[in-house]
């Protein structure tokens, strides 16, 4: 900053900011928050070995990453920004599965009508297959295909002592349906 205004890191160091600051063009003045976290993770020392290491064209990428990494080491001291990549990745797979659930039940909303034409195994497996193309069928949800095909056959007419009028099953949305 050449004397005038000092970084942060130099206003948090207590030290003069020359014109050759390495994190002078990183961490402005008007943002000491950043260096702060980025310190208290880090320490300044090592940030500033990291940043000589790289050619200049890829320090504010460089300190871009390291600020959000020190936000997440704040925010979760263990896991770090690893935490927030495994928590989005499992809600992705839980919305994975919930769409292939969704879009077989829509398959069979729409198969229904075809009901009395096709025998009962038949349209389980075909139910299946819908839920195998819907999810992916990428060898993880192979529990999906046996629970829907048995949720498809629970109350079924194949099995000759079952009561239709008694029986009431739970679609995948919790409502009740009558077999």
């Amino acid at each position: 900053m050449g004397g005038n205004t000092p970084c942060a890191s130099c206003k948090l160091l207590r030290r003069r900011c020359t014109k050759d600051c390495a994190f002078a063009p990183y961490f402005p003045a008007d943002d000491p928050h950043k260096f702060a976290i980025v310190h208290k993770v880090f320490g300044a020392s090592n940030v500033s070995k990291m940043l000589q290491e790289l050619p200049v064209h890829q320090r504010a990428d460089a300190v871009s990453s390291i600020v959000y990494e020190a936000n997440a080491r704040v925010r979760d001291p263990v896991y770090g920004c690893v935490g927030a990549i495994s928590y989005l990745q499992t809600q992705v797979t839980q919305l994975q599965m919930q769409l292939a659930m969704a879009q077989a039940e829509i398959f069979c909303i729409q198969m229904q009508p075809e009901q009395a034409h096709m025998p009962p195994v038949q349209h389980a497996s075909a139910a299946a297959a819908a839920a195998a193309a819907a999810a992916g069928d990428d060898g993880k949800s192979f529990i999906l295909h046996d629970a829907f095909a048995e949720y498809l056959n629970f109350g079924s007419s194949s099995g000759g002592s079952v009561v239709h009028d008694s029986l009431k099953r739970e679609s995948l949305f919790g409502h009740d349906i009558v077999s």
